[in-house]
């Protein structure tokens, strides 16, 4: 008699997991990435991770400073990667967070290798749709945290149309 499958629920690993990704995509982005693709792999197929952050960079120094910039980015969350390869040679860093794995390809080597082929069954996901789930989460346990800063008001008094009133020079 074989037991029934039981469904995993979300653990708090799996929100760690979102966190580290969103963080991730944002340290891509700061420093000009193209082409930022996540992947969210099937959990039915072989996959040896749960997501994929696929980037590209213009030249070698872009390609090294992004890796630079995610593992910054994450090492203040105590994130370290598990292994990094490619990173002298800088066509393609890989950066293994165990939970997620990062890409950074420079333009040929990313067509070449093209992952998002090769990881068909994986499926593609909206960025703002993962900062949504993340938002909902920190705003149930009253932590929610604003992704800019509020607008600071001028305290320089305002002419009729809005603008600031200047002090005009008398001679």
């Amino acid at each position: 008699m074989t037991k029934p499958a039981r469904t995993a629920k979300p653990t708090a690993g799996a929100k760690l997991n979102q966190q580290g990704v969103l963080q991730a995509l944002r340290a891509c982005e700061s420093k000009k990435a193209g082409d930022i693709t996540l992947l969210e792999m099937d959990k039915a197929s072989s996959a040896f991770t749960d997501y994929f952050v696929i980037c590209s960079g213009t030249n070698p120094r872009q390609i090294q400073a992004i890796a630079d910039e995610v593992e910054e980015t994450l090492g203040r969350r105590g994130l370290r990667p598990l292994n990094v390869e490619g990173y002298n040679r800088a066509e393609w860093i890989l950066l293994d967070y165990f939970d997620f794995v990062v890409h950074i390809f420079s333009e040929h080597a990313r067509k070449f290798y093209d992952l998002e082929r090769l990881w068909k069954s994986a499926r593609r996901v909206e960025v703002s749709s993962l900062q949504t789930v993340a938002r909902r989460r920190s705003t149930r346990r009253g932590t929610a945290k604003l992704s800019r800063p509020a607008k600071r008001t001028s305290a320089k008094p305002t002419s009729k149309r809005g603008s600031p009133t200047r002090k005009r020079k008398t001679k």
